[in-house]
């Protein structure tokens, strides 16, 4: 990407902000356009990033060669039959909408627009997401590429096929709540061991951060880094055991198939009403 292209954005929510910081780092802020519904918000958008957040969702479209749709999934297929005949010919659209499957999105489009579909997450707000991008029938490689190098400072972006996007909401995409609720029961247990919740808040946060940070900077394998700390018969054995018993892994990998369930639900059609 140059550059030179026009960016478009619909929504400025969280996401829809994170998303937009990304932009600003590789497109002008004269050549990026907002469009959010709130007044106040767009207010704040516009003074914060120096770019215009009021713009109706046509004057986006018509503006922009890639437009980005970061709105609630259930807006978006409305919204996007509203601007279609607006659209700028050959503009790419890249969606942030959960569980709409390409051909969802590309449904109210003009024939052969390319369409993207990004499942990032929330760590993107800080630079440290994690969002899988898939293309739609009418999406090229150049068209990934210019949508890797958007969301590049969000943090990692992978490429996969379409069919992978309910396991990637499932793992990345709800993935930070698991680690949250994690965090919050360890430092639950650090208040049950007599910790202040100061302390065991801080504590079970820097605990995370370093575990994560030394699986990164290791590249090691998490049973390895694990049994590292596991000395034969210590305190750190005792606790795995009890997680174990517990089934704290199956829970796991049932939460993530929950949640992969539930972004299939999301992304189907509705239910015929068997009435003609």
């Amino acid at each position: 990407m140059s550059g030179s292209e026009a960016v478009g954005l619909l929504g400025a929510g969280v996401m829809g902000e994170a998303l937009l910081a990304a932009v600003l780092r590789v497109v002008p802020a004269d050549r990026v356009l907002v469009s959010e519904a709130n007044p106040e918000r767009a207010a704040a958008v516009a003074a914060k990033h120096g770019v215009r957040a009021d713009a109706t969702p046509a004057e986006v479209a018509a503006a922009s060669d890639v437009l980005v749709v970061a709105l609630k999934p259930k807006d978006v297929p409305a919204v996007l039959a509203s601007i279609a005949p607006a659209l700028r010919p050959g503009a790419l659209v890249v969606s942030v909408a959960a569980g709409l499957s390409t051909a969802t999105l590309a449904a109210p489009l003009p024939e052969g627009t390319a369409v993207v579909r990004v499942m990032p997450n929330t760590p993107a707000v800080v630079g440290k997401g994690a969002a899988a991008i898939c293309p739609g029938a009418y999406a090229t490689t150049a068209h990934l590429d210019t949508v890797q190098q958007l969301l590049a400072p969000t943090g990692l972006v992978v490429r996969v096929g379409e069919a992978d996007m309910d396991a990637v909401t499932a793992i990345s995409g709800s993935g930070p709540a698991y680690v949250f609720y994690l965090v919050d029961a360890l430092a639950e247990a650090g208040v049950l061991l007599g910790l202040t919740r100061a302390q065991a808040m801080d504590l079970a946060r820097a605990t995370f951060l370093g575990a994560a940070e030394l699986l990164e900077q290791t590249g090691e394998h998490p049973v390895v880094l694990r049994e590292r700390v596991s000395s034969p018969g210590g305190t750190t054995v005792a606790g795995l055991r009890a997680l174990d018993a517990h089934g704290v892994r199956a829970a796991v990998i049932a939460a993530a198939e929950a949640a992969r369930d539930r972004s299939r639900e999301l992304g189907a059609p509705p239910a015929s009403s068997g009435r003609d």
